[in-house]
């Protein structure tokens, strides 16, 4: 684990997942390409800062045809000092063919205990963060709303007026929490790291 110096430039690409957003770090060892699931709460932009790398390999995905070998580093955490915007030159570099890391994942050799298809629609069915209503019906209570949220932030419900997100969870999980914070008014402040109440 090393801590280094240098800018964290973040693109956002709109996929079919929704948003996420895929980073490249430029230090004095090299630039690397950065996947942490929670660059998807961040605004396009540059961040300068001191970041904690806690693993550099090599990876590879395929897309389009073709084989992407990249050089990836892991953020162990990082402290943001300063932020920009995103030239356009420095956002074609950051290239909007990026696969996302949840396909990506889905694209990994299934773990020997995976779960069958079957099993895996039985468990959507149940599950509250699905919206299942049939078009035309009317929207959902109040009450039913504070259920889903309670399910969807879990241990970080009832939510306070700042509220950091655990980056360690699934990364589905992380970007319906990002967006359903922005739906109730909160906003992220990258340089702490957390969600702030926005008051009127």
């Amino acid at each position: 684990m090393i801590t280094l110096p240098g800018q964290l430039a973040i693109r956002t690409i709109h996929g079919r997942n929704g948003d996420f957003n895929v980073g490249r770090l430029a230090t004095s060892i090299g630039e690397f390409v950065i996947k942490n699931a929670e660059l998807d709460q961040y605004r396009e932009g540059k961040y300068e800062g001191d970041f904690v790398i806690t693993e550099i390999r090599p990876s590879t995905y395929n897309t389009s045809g073709r084989m992407v070998i990249e050089i990836r580093a892991h953020l162990g955490g990082m402290t943001l000092s300063g932020i920009d915007p995103l030239s356009s030159d420095e956002a074609k570099r950051l290239s909007p063919q990026e696969v996302d890391p949840i396909d990506e994942e889905a694209q990994a050799p299934a773990p020997a205990a995976a779960v069958s298809p079957e099993a895996e629609d039985d468990s959507q069915a149940s599950n509250p963060l699905i919206d299942t209503t049939p078009f035309g019906s009317s929207m959902p209570d109040k009450t039913a709303t504070q259920n889903d949220d309670v399910t969807l932030f879990g241990s970080l419900w009832p939510l306070g007026d700042i509220v950091k997100l655990d980056a360690t969870v699934d990364r589905r999980l992380l970007r319906q929490q990002r967006d359903r914070l922005g739906t109730m008014g909160y906003e992220f402040a990258p340089l702490s790291q957390d969600w702030h109440r926005v008051t009127a």
